[in-house]
């Protein structure tokens, strides 16, 4: 299942440098993974420039098979206080760093692509030591490239398709957990059905175990005097052979009691939102389309995301 997971998400790297019932029951009608068109013309895509953007950027070699992008925009270098921002997947930096110079605050922004697929990224932290060593190696190395020291305030991770798996593992341990002040999912939830590739419309089950980790996390953010932030997006792509971002999402909502409201909203870029749930510091966002476009909307949109999910 994990390889048609990374083959599904490979499809819609190539193109980044509710589901309703009858497009369930066709998907029954498919053998194998149901593809998503690669182009699409209803509404507008656009995209953030792929350039330099000012600032100190620098990489970080010593964790990964690939080396971890780090970069402090222009206008946030003589700060003395910070945001760390560790974004997982979706190519190249340029669009980590161009969401840190709109963030409304100051931000170290760290961009770590290793390859497709959920279970790349959940493996890069096995060692559960790892993540509070990278924490504490992008501060000091951002101290010395500075020149100066600084304070940090809040740790954000966010992960595009799956990058989820990279978060996924690192929240599951509880000493992790609480150096993590938010979470950003960016189209990127999913699990496996039960029996495998027996949809819902079909009778199958989702297989919520790889989902509990996010529970803990919404049931925390919901709660009014918690400080955990917690924002998910999600496009209407369905694979047909894993569980969909709809279904995940539909599931956390009633597991966590609380229910969706449709609306008719312009997005960042282009995109059409059509529906949300939020209490105190949980929200989900949810969004018109089925292409790979689409999909690719969610990461490009990382600077809006970013910014509202200050405000929860």
């Amino acid at each position: 299942m994990k390889t048609r997971i990374a083959a599904f998400l490979l499809m819609f790297s190539l193109i980044s440098v509710g589901v309703g019932q009858a497009a369930q029951e066709d998907s029954v009608k498919v053998a194998s993974q149901n593809p998503s068109p690669m182009s699409e013309t209803t509404r507008k895509h656009e995209r953030i420039q792929q350039k330099e953007y000012p600032g100190v950027a620098f990489e970080i070699r010593d964790f990964f098979s690939k080396p971890l992008q780090v970069f402090v925009p222009q206008k946030s270098i003589k700060s003395r206080t910070y945001d760390l921002h560790i974004h997982f997947h979706g190519g190249a930096s340029f669009v980590t760093n161009y969401s840190a110079t709109k963030y409304r605050g100051d931000l170290i922004a760290a961009t770590l692509s290793v390859g497709s697929g959920s279970k790349i990224y959940n493996d890069q932290f096995k060692d559960t030591t790892k993540f509070s060593a990278l924490v504490d190696t992008i501060l000091a190395e951002t101290k010395a490239r500075l020149g100066h020291g600084f304070r940090l305030r809040h740790v954000i991770l966010s992960g595009f398709s799956a990058g989820w798996g990279a978060i996924r593992k690192i929240i599951s341990t509880e000493t992790n957990y609480s150096r993590v002040d938010a979470v950003l999912l960016l189209d990127g939830l999913h699990a496996s059905y039960i029996p495998d590739r027996k949809v819902l419309a079909d009778g199958g089950r989702i297989d919520s175990t790889g989902l509990l980790p996010y529970v803990k996390l919404a049931q925390d953010a919901i709660t009014k005097k918690s400080h955990k932030r917690f924002l998910i997006t999600h496009s209407e792509v369905f694979p047909g052979t894993f569980v969909s971002t709809t279904e995940t999402t539909d599931f956390l909502l009633r597991t966590l009691s609380l229910k969706r409201t449709t609306v008719l909203r312009w997005g960042p870029l282009g995109m059409q939102q059509l529906s949300y749930g939020r209490k105190n510091h949980f929200e989900l966002l949810g969004f018109a389309g089925n292409s790979g476009p689409d999909h690719i909307d969610h990461l490009h949109g990382l600077y809006w995301f970013l910014n509202r999910l200050l405000t929860l």
